[in-house]
This record gives C-alpha cells, structure tokens and sequence, in this order.
C-alpha cells in the first residue's frame, strides 16, 4: 500500500541520511518514477524533503529533522530496541524492519550499538525458517490449524490445534494450543511441526488464566529420577546446562547431578553427547539402555 511505503520511505530516508531514487526503488521494488511521485506526496504532506540532482545528489531531510519521540526516556528507548534486536535473533517476521524503524527514531540512544545477539550455535549453518507469520495469523485471527508432529520418541502423528501463543525458550520456538487428539492445551516444538495448514475453520477457545503447560511428553513429576557421575573434564558443559542446585562437587573430583528425566531416546541421545565422561548410576533400567546403544555404535567400526 501506498501509505506504509511512504511512512518506510521517511524511516528509511531519517536512517540512512541521503539516498538516491535508484536506491528506494530497488529497496521498496517500485520504478524510480513512482518514487519520485512519493517524494512529491510527502513534500505536499509538509515532510521537509529535499531532492537535488547532478553529482552527489540525491534525495534527504533538511537537516535537524527529527520525529518525535519526547515521550520515551533513553532507557526506555533502549529496552525496546534491545527487545526487537532479541526477535530479530529470533527470525521473528518483520521484527528487522521494526529495528530499523526504531533506529532512525532512536538514533542516539543506540549509538554504542554494544549489544549483539545470536541464537544460532556456533558452526551452524542456515536453519530452515519457520514460517511463525502463518501462526501468528493464525493466533491473532482465531484459525484452526493442522500439522504433521514427531514427539520426542519420534513418533509421527497428525494434530489438528486451537493456537493459543507462541513461545520462545532455550534457542527454539513452540506452540501453545489446545490439541483436539489429546483433549488438552499442550506445547509443540516448531522444529518438529510439518504441513502446517492454517485452516478456515475458526475457534473461540482463549488460554486458561491458569496457563501451566503441558509438553509433548510426560509431566515431569512422573519422570524418573537420574543420578548422573561427570568427570572434570567435562565440568565447564554442567553448569552451563544444569542448574546450580542439581550439581555436587566430590572428594574424588568428580561432579553428580541428579536430575529427573523421561526414560526415552532424547535422554540417551544427549547423555552420550557427553560421551566417555559421564556414567549413568541411576536407575538402572536407564544403564541398561544406554550401554545398548553404546554397544550399537561400537559394532559400527568392526
């Protein structure tokens, strides 16, 4: 629409200080005609736009034009930037064109530019991109939606979901919504969700003010309890991945965690991401299970 372009157009002009016509038009992916009909537009709307042409002309603001923004102290102002540079790590829809807009508004209280955040892993390459704007149409609108979900015993089934929020916790999305296969308001992980359908089929369902949630797996008070032995060369992963109070230090040098976990694969897998430095004392149904699949990787290299 004409209208959201003209008020990107002043962002993007306050942002960048002095563009020229080619460049708006490859950014805003319009002719250069159209651009320069928007510039007359705004100028008629009393924006104090200035176009010259020749060499190192262009089109910019009169200079000390600001928009206004009295009404937020420079903290405040920092806080919300710092809240969209966080979606914008996130791969939140339009969460970069937002940080641009607060840019130009906010352009001195961002000039450190001291933070920097990322919530991709080191090494990683370019994730597949969750299509979080269907969701939140779908959130916002009331739609129904459908998808294709493996749990975390990776079991495949097909849910039809109320959407009710979306959640984002410990480097991943998910999405809370009552599942009508399991009669429940449940969490999915976004990673996990394949065929997203939003659906015409509305809801009028809202979250629970009592919103505990329940996951894809099993209520943690169910889930056995591990005791799990680490050795010291593997001290600096405990207390970046388990809390304070569920790690001991012994006269042997060794650490202890005790931790409930479900008894599936996820745990196995993760505990053998520690490899030789970590020993199962507890239960031993969990020892068992683990030394099987140990076994199974072993008779991969005869």
């Amino acid at each position: 629409m004409q209208i959201e372009r003209l008020v990107q157009m002043v962002f993007y002009i306050v942002s960048h200080g002095h563009v020229t016509a080619k460049e708006l038009s490859d950014y805003f992916h319009v002719s250069t005609r159209t651009i320069y009909r928007d510039i007359n537009t705004l100028s008629i709307a009393g924006i104090p736009i200035l176009s010259t042409k020749g060499t190192g002309g262009g089109i910019s603001l009169i200079e000390g034009y600001t928009i206004d923004k009295s009404l937020l102290s420079k903290e405040e102002q920092q806080s919300i930037y710092q809240g969209l540079q966080i979606l914008q790590a996130a791969k939140y829809p339009t969460a970069e064109m937002a940080l641009s807009k607060i840019s130009a508004i906010f352009r001195n209280a961002m000039e450190s530019r001291w933070l920097d955040i990322d919530f991709t892993y080191w090494g990683s390459g370019e994730k597949e991109k969750i299509k979080i704007s269907e969701l939140q149409y779908a959130i916002l609108n009331k739609h129904v939606i459908t998808f294709v979900y493996r749990n975390t015993d990776l079991k495949k089934s097909e849910r039809t979901v109320e959407p009710l929020r979306l959640m984002f916790k410990s480097h991943a999305w998910y999405i809370v919504g009552y599942c009508r296969y399991k009669q429940e308001i449940r969490t999915f992980r976004l990673s996990r969700i394949k065929q997203l359908q939003v659906m015409p089929e509305l809801f009028e369902r809202e979250l629970p003010k009592d919103d505990t949630l329940s996951s894809e797996c099993t209520e943690e008070s169910s889930s056995p309890l591990f005791k799990l032995k680490f050795s010291p060369k593997i001290a600096h992963r405990l207390y970046d991945e388990f809390q304070e109070e569920q790690v001991s230090f012994q006269e042997d040098g060794s650490y202890y965690v005790t931790i409930p976990y479900e008894l599936n694969h996820w745990t196995l897998h993760y505990l053998l991401s520690f490899g030789e430095y970590v020993e199962i004392l507890e239960p031993e149904e969990a020892r068992i299970m683990l030394k099987e699949k140990a076994a199974k990787i072993v008779n991969l290299y005869p």
